[in-house]
């Protein structure tokens, strides 16, 4: 070998061996590795407040922990009050939204389609579509398409039909196709047929459930307004800002079926499953990619096993 050659494997060697030393430098002995990325979570309700009821507590730990959390509403919520209705009610309503947004720590946006009125048209597909991939979703949640309401019937559907769509670069080619199908999980529900709703991961919110009521306070125009006049019951509303959370806290917004009870002794163990008082449910979409036990807490970072 020539000696200029031998010089030249000599520099290399030499400046190999000092970056590496750079480096080994920059990162002390002992040093944790780096945090994983952020999670991309997108929840789609059917109105203002299907979201926060369904899944604000879990929200409240996902956006907790540094994970970005967007809510949308597909309606605008225009058609939902006894007494007011149209682009007042709706801007009522958005408004409404964007504080239990911030109340939760999350990104809130109501789309203008019309409350009452919502079908599964290509339109609506596409903007969901659109919604999804924007947000690089890891994890999608919303309705099952099995509810009283068509509007929560017809969301449902609208999210199974986006859920290979997302994927296909010539569907709403405006925006970029993922790479990868999210995660398609359920909000939980209680009906039966045609087939009940499975509690396949369950989230104890015993420590953001006041953070969630304090969100829902936020929809004025349902809480306090629309839903107790359907029910009956508008006499009975309190006053004050204090009674009509305690109100709202009394609700059905977090209880624990049996069936939701048995996944959370799976999840926290047999004693603190037992003791959890909030929780919330969601199932596992088929139609989107199907998580295992690996990806399930990756998703929720916050379940202890």
């Amino acid at each position: 070998m020539s000696v200029p050659r031998r010089l030249t494997l000599a520099v290399i060697v030499f400046l190999f061996a000092g970056a590496v030393w750079v480096n080994l430098a920059a990162a002390p002995a002992g040093q944790a590795p780096s945090a994983p990325a952020p999670l991309n979570i997108i929840a789609f309700g059917a109105h203002p407040d299907d979201c926060d009821i369904r899944a604000g507590g879990t929200a409240a730990k996902w956006a907790a922990a540094g994970h970005r959390v967007r809510f949308v509403s597909v309606t605008n919520g225009d058609a939902g009050h006894q007494s007011q209705g149209g682009g007042a009610l709706a801007a009522r309503r958005r408004a409404e939204a964007q504080e239990a947004g911030r109340r939760l720590g999350v990104d809130y946006i109501t789309l203008d389609n019309h409350d009452g009125e919502l079908m599964p048209t290509l339109q609506v597909r596409e903007q969901i579509i659109r919604l999804i991939r924007h947000w690089k979703a890891d994890l999608v949640l919303g309705p099952r398409p099995h509810d009283y309401h068509p509007d929560h019937r017809y969301t449902g559907i609208l999210l199974q039909d986006a859920a290979f769509m997302v994927t296909v670069p010539n569907i709403a080619p405006d925006t970029p196709s993922l790479r990868q199908n999210p995660v398609f999980m359920y909000f939980e529900d209680g009906f039966q047929k045609p087939n009940p709703f499975t509690p396949d991961v369950v989230v104890s919110i015993d420590d953001t459930f006041a953070k969630k009521i304090d969100a829902i306070d936020a929809h004025e125009s349902q809480m306090y307004e629309w839903l107790p006049w359907l029910n009956g019951r508008l006499d009975s509303v309190p006053k004050d800002p204090a009674g009509r959370k305690a109100m709202t806290a009394k609700q059905r917004f977090g209880r624990i079926s049996e069936a939701a009870r048995a996944t959370l002794v799976k999840y926290y163990g047999a004693e603190a499953g037992a003791k959890v008082e909030h929780a919330e449910a969601f199932e596992i979409c088929e139609y989107g990619r199907r998580p295992d036990a690996a990806e399930i807490k990756r998703l929720f970072p916050f379940l202890p096993r």
